[in-house]
């Protein structure tokens, strides 16, 4: 009998403009890394260095494992140690790759064999300990990996792989971010929008997964347009426009939020001056006196056991 199973997860990227809630992609940035051990005294411990919740109730995985115990009636105790990897709060999906990989590990740990379906499931409770509610975009990419498309009521995850020579640039600016921050950057969407904007993002949706059906990096770049969400959010980020600006100067091809920010992301290919992108990106929030770290990444699969 397995005593004891590691897992990973990858960070991802939500939305993708027009796709609220709706679209994720696991990326290759960052990952968080989750052991689990049996041990022989009920109840949940937390082990991590990292500055994060140790009461299950708060912390994300503690959450994902403390449904998955009572669900599936397991007797042991468990020891959850944390590694954390992404950063947190800046859009990358921190709080998702904990989660996912908490669901995998506990899956391989009891031999339990759950569908995709059903770990994004659980996954996608521990999002309630950081964003307060259920969202499974963020969780659903990094359990599953590439592009995933999320339908609700009832949950149905749809996944398709990414181009290969699809490429992304992240510039994650160094701010200060609120506690808080998913609950406080959906608190200034718009309730009510236009019939028109409406269909402005629902033509770019819809174009996205075609691109992403026909591998077409191009088609997904120029496609990453968001008339609702994008323009109610900007203001939240120093410098935004200019950051936009330089990076399709430079040759992305689509540039937006990532996530609920505040990291912006380019979309490119394998085949462009994915450097002079970064540095463009760079650039646009220095002119906001801000500094920020840029990363040059790719789709990445799902969750999986560190052997």
């Amino acid at each position: 009998m397995v005593s004891k199973v590691t897992a990973l997860a990858p960070s991802s990227t939500a939305n993708l403009g027009p796709g609220f809630d709706v679209f994720g992609l696991a990326v290759n940035a960052f990952y968080d890394e989750i052991t689990l051990t049996k041990k022989k005294t009920f109840g949940i411990s937390i082990v991590t260095d990292d500055n994060i919740p140790t009461n299950p109730e708060k912390n994300t995985a503690g959450l994902v494992i403390k449904n998955m115990i009572k669900k599936f009636k397991i007797k042991d105790g468990i020891e959850i140690k944390i590694k954390k990897n992404v950063p947190a709060g800046f859009g990358m999906g921190s709080s998702a790759a904990s989660a996912a990989a908490a669901a995998f590990a506990f899956d391989r740990l009891y031999n339990l064999k759950l569908d995709g379906n059903s770990l994004v499931e659980f996954a996608g409770m521990g999002e309630k300990a950081s964003a307060g509610s259920i969202h499974y975009d963020n969780v659903a990419a990094s359990v599953l990996g590439g592009f995933v498309i999320v339908r609700t009521n009832p949950l149905d995850i749809i996944r398709i792989d990414p181009p290969s020579n699809l490429r992304m640039c992240i510039a994650v600016p160094k701010l200060q971010v609120p506690k808080k921050k998913t609950k406080v950057s959906r608190g200034v969407i718009p309730k009510k929008i236009s019939l028109q904007d409406s269909i402005t993002n629902l033509s770019n949706a819809t174009s996205i997964v075609a691109g992403f059906m026909n591998k077409d990096p191009e088609l997904i770049g120029k496609s990453v347009k968001d008339v609702i969400v994008e323009p109610a959010r900007q203001h939240m980020i120093p410098g935004f426009a200019k950051v936009k600006e330089n990076a399709l100067k430079a040759g992305a091809f689509g540039v937006t939020i990532s996530g609920a920010g505040p990291s912006v992301i380019a979309f490119s290919k394998s085949s462009a001056d994915l450097k002079k992108i970064s540095m463009a990106m760079k650039r646009g929030f220095k002119s906001a006196k801000t500094d920020c770290q840029t990363i040059i990444c790719k789709p990445s699969i799902g969750a999986s056991i560190k052997r």
